[in-house]
């Protein structure tokens, strides 16, 4: 995996037009689409933007690579955290329309075999805790990577760059 960290000795905003630039090779150097991750939090929020920018820069023939962006509704966040991430995904996709580029972004869940409730109460398990937590792989792996199965992994890209932030 190609590492797109640069020197740390310059102020973050005097590399940013290395970064851009950094994201834009790689763009173009893999055919693969690509999957950023988006939770809302400060580094989610930071990787998308990043790639945004950088993208959004590109000649309109050199988008042609899909870009899928990712939130998962765990299904037990506050109604308000619910409405401003389903929001941001629908400003994402009418934005990426009107900038010509090739991203959806998609609200994902759990089956509802996998949900927080069905496995504290239904199924006796104990509240996550950092001896046993059984819910990041239900609530958020799972459903990415039924995503990525069923809309990203096809023949024509058997591979796939995934961009995460570290919220």
């Amino acid at each position: 995996m190609q590492d797109l960290s640069l020197p740390v000795r310059q102020p973050i905003l005097s590399r940013l037009p290395q970064i851009q630039e950094a994201i834009r090779q790689t763009y173009r150097q893999y055919p693969y689409p690509w999957v950023i991750g988006y939770s809302g939090g400060k580094d989610s929020t930071t990787t998308l933007q990043l790639c945004w920018y950088a993208l959004r820069e590109l000649p309109p023939e050199q988008r042609t690579k899909p870009i899928y962006v990712i939130s998962t509704d765990t299904k037990v966040e506050t109604p308000v955290i619910v409405d401003r991430i389903h929001d941001s995904v629908r400003l994402m996709n009418e934005a990426a329309i009107e900038q010509g580029l090739n991203l959806t972004a998609h609200n994902l869940s759990p089956i509802l075999n996998d949900t927080f409730w069905v496995n504290l109460i239904g199924r006796g398990y104990p509240a996550p805790n950092s001896a046993f937590r059984w819910c990041t792989e239900r609530l958020k792996i799972n459903p990415s990577n039924r995503f990525i199965l069923d809309k990203v992994d096809r023949k024509d890209f058997p591979r796939r760059l995934a961009f995460l932030g570290r919220d």
